[in-house]
């Protein structure tokens, strides 16, 4: 969608409802090294430093969108255990991504993001934009699918042993 001045910016919302505890949810979402299991497009998300979580953990990422591979470096700037995980991009794509965590039952957690990303103005930001845009949708049903897949086998597994 176009953003002020013509920049194209994007908005990624994904909202679901896991059967597994919120603090199941929170601790997959918050380990680093479950990223790309279940973020679509993510084939990199390792730690710069040596800060591996909670508020002021930076990581570089790749994004690999359609015939693109993007890439950027991002930090946690708010982090509040069982609840919130916000991480702000500084470096190359500028993205923001919001986790929210709440419980519903016991046996159950809302998992809730919002994804917003900019390409910038100019001929490069929307002919990029052009190019991604369509995996975006596919990306918003694939994420939400297996985040919620993988959060309840890590839950089950757990229960098993």
């Amino acid at each position: 969608m176009p953003g002020a001045r013509g920049v194209t910016v994007g908005r990624i919302s994904i909202k679901a409802v896991a059967a597994a505890p919120l603090a199941v949810g929170f601790a997959f979402v918050d380990d680093y090294r479950t990223v790309p299991q279940w973020m679509f497009g993510v084939t990199g998300f390792t730690p710069v430093g040596e800060q591996e979580r909670g508020l002021g953990a930076e990581y570089a990422v790749t994004m690999v969108l359609g015939p693109k591979t993007l890439r950027s470096k991002v930090r946690v700037t708010e982090w509040e255990q069982d609840e919130l995980i916000t991480l702000e991009s500084y470096e190359g794509v500028r993205n923001t991504s919001s986790w929210r965590f709440t419980r519903v039952d016991d046996e159950h957690a809302e998992l809730s993001v919002e994804f917003t990303y900019d390409f910038g103005g100019g001929l490069a930001g929307k002919a990029l934009g052009r190019i991604v845009e369509p995996f975006v949708q596919a990306a918003v049903a694939q994420t939400e699918k297996d985040l919620r897949r993988l959060v309840e086998q890590r839950y089950f597994a757990v229960q098993e042993d």
